[in-house]
């Protein structure tokens, strides 16, 4: 049996409310279905499933607001064999042969499930007064007879308020407990700019590439050099991850900033890393993204080029031990071949975690993500 409970959507997210089920009591279940919608300052997150079984219990119904790690289900898994474990819910008191003190047919479980009605409250009118549909049917019944209290959702500027106390929380612990190192190169971007531009002469406006992908691309490929940077801090250690999954800097229109992962990076062609990053960016700003993709980041890049900044260095987001900054690509004189000529460039920093990393290996990071970003048809 396997205690599905509230996620941690955020390094400083501390509730969040169980808006909807996606998936009912006796449902087959496959690792990364969405079965449940979670609620947190960040917006509406769809969660997903981590084991192969069947919803054996919901526990927290729709509309309850509990803390990170709260059960709000119980998956009853399934064997190699495909068959289903043996065990009885844990939180069900037991009788002294071992059997589950509350009694209720498979219907009127998951119908209590739909329902929100707690089965431990129910007196059955079955056989050896077991719990039956109707007796289901009539607790909801009553239940809707007595008066509630209107629920009050939070307005966009108390969820916008909520959201930057939670960055804030979220970035002074990581000021406090992190030993930041911070370095920056600038890199000739004209090679970047030149394979793009000639990529989207040919393209539909929708197809287009955007230089941000290669920035991206490069950073993944270079942590396959450097790859303590692909790490998280736990239980007092670096522990390297074995996937590149790089978290992006995503502005949200009513305010707020998320990073959700683009999975597997390194792997990804950039025709393909395009698509998911425009999927992303429209996910994160209509609140529905999946919270392995709040999870998930082993770094993060961001960038506020758009907002005409040519360098910036960020704050580590923890567990992640880096996050990387990309500024805005402007033109300087630079020496090509012996020659002063006006080139486009791009200020590259690393903020990186110095118990787990140096300035030398940090300094070979920015090197190799220069290298990369030298030769675009490559990425």
């Amino acid at each position: 049996m396997t205690d599905f409970v509230m996620p941690i959507l955020g390094a400083d997210m501390e509730e969040g409310t169980l808006v909807e089920w996606r998936k009912a009591v006796g449902d087959e279940i496959r690792r990364g279905d969405v079965i449940a919608e979670v609620e947190t300052d960040k917006g509406l997150t769809e969660v997903e499933a981590f084991v192969d079984g069947m919803l054996e219990e919901i526990v927290v119904g729709p509309g309850t607001t509990v803390p990170v790690g709260t059960v709000l289900a119980r998956i009853r898994t399934i064997r190699s064999t495909g068959e289903t474990t043996a065990t009885v819910t844990a939180s069900e008191p037991r009788s002294a042969d071992g059997e589950a003190h509350v009694r209720a047919s498979p219907a009127a479980r998951r119908l209590a499930a739909q329902l929100g009605v707690e089965l431990s409250s129910l007196r059955g009118t079955g056989p050896e007064g077991a719990i039956q549909s109707a007796d289901v049917e009539r607790a909801a019944a009553e239940a809707s007879a007595k008066p509630k209290e209107a629920a009050v959702s939070p307005s966009a500027e108390q969820r916008k308020q909520r959201m930057r106390q939670t960055i804030a929380a979220a970035m002074s612990r990581s000021k406090r407990e992190i030993p930041h190192y911070y370095l920056a190169t600038t890199a000739d971007a004209h090679p970047a700019t030149t394979w793009i531009a000639a990529q989207n002469a040919a393209r539909a406006p929708g197809e287009r590439l955007l230089a941000a992908v290669l920035f991206v691309k490069a950073v993944a490929l270079a942590l396959r050099e450097v790859p303590e940077l692909n790490s998280v801090w736990e239980e007092g250690r670096g522990v390297p991850r074995d996937r590149i999954n790089v978290g992006v800097a995503i502005a949200l229109r009513g305010g707020g900033l998320v990073a959700p992962a683009i999975h597997d990076t390194d792997t990804l062609a950039v025709d393909e890393l395009m698509r998911r990053f425009r999927d992303l960016v429209l996910r994160a700003r209509s609140g529905a993204l999946r919270s392995s993709e709040y999870s998930d980041p082993t770094i993060t890049v961001t960038s506020l080029g758009d907002q005409g900044v040519e360098s910036l260095f960020g704050v580590i987001y923890p567990p992640q031990v880096a996050i990387v900054g990309f500024g805005r690509v402007v033109e300087r004189p630079w020496s090509v071949g012996g020659a002063v000529v006006s080139r486009p460039v791009v200020t590259i920093t690393l903020s990186a975690d110095h118990r787990v990393s140096d300035g030398h290996r940090g300094a070979l990071f920015l090197a190799a993500v220069d290298r990369l970003l030298q030769t675009p048809e490559a990425l």
